[in-house]
């Protein structure tokens, strides 16, 4: 479990590679979510009027996915997605892991960043601490490794 950032080693990770993240973790929820769904409720769930099918739908659909993802955030830094990518979630002002309560303002500020046209979370690509609402709320920032610098092109001339 890692928890504290102490080294300078570390820049604001921008929109695109979180972006990239949440495709991950998206992928990861819909490979163990649908084939639940489709045992229980049949393939007739996909093209259901219903907000929510039934108890199981609520707790496969929204509450086990948000519990990971609050889970994860505060023990482990980020989701899968994020780990992939190096990426660490952590308190804004102190580089520890967030705390449980920012986690769970976080996944809630969420919502209010999609809202509005999802301003919120296109608010990172603009921001000086590549901050979504979300994060702004929660006080917390999302990092990645500086990036290093790397061998320069060389092709042999003949």
């Amino acid at each position: 479990m890692e928890k504290t950032i102490t080294e300078s080693n570390y820049e604001y990770a921008g929109f695109w590679i979180r972006f990239g993240a949440t495709l991950i973790d998206t992928i990861i929820v819909m490979i163990v979510t649908y084939p639940l769904l489709v045992t229980i409720y049949g393939w007739q769930y996909f093209g259901s009027a219903n907000l929510i099918a039934g108890p199981a739908d609520f707790f496969i659909s929204l509450f086990f996915p948000a519990l990971t993802m609050i889970l994860c955030w505060s023990y482990f830094q980020g989701t899968p997605g994020k780990k992939v990518l190096n990426l660490r979630i952590v308190d804004a002002d102190t580089g520890n892991s967030l705390s449980l309560t920012q986690s769970v303002g976080r996944y809630f500020s969420y919502f209010l960043s999609i809202i509005p046209l999802c301003l919120g979370l296109m608010w990172v690509g603009f921001d000086r601490k590549k901050q979504g609402w979300h994060d702004k709320l929660a006080n917390s920032v999302v990092l990645r490794e500086k990036r290093r610098g790397t061998e320069s092109v060389s092709f042999p001339f003949s």
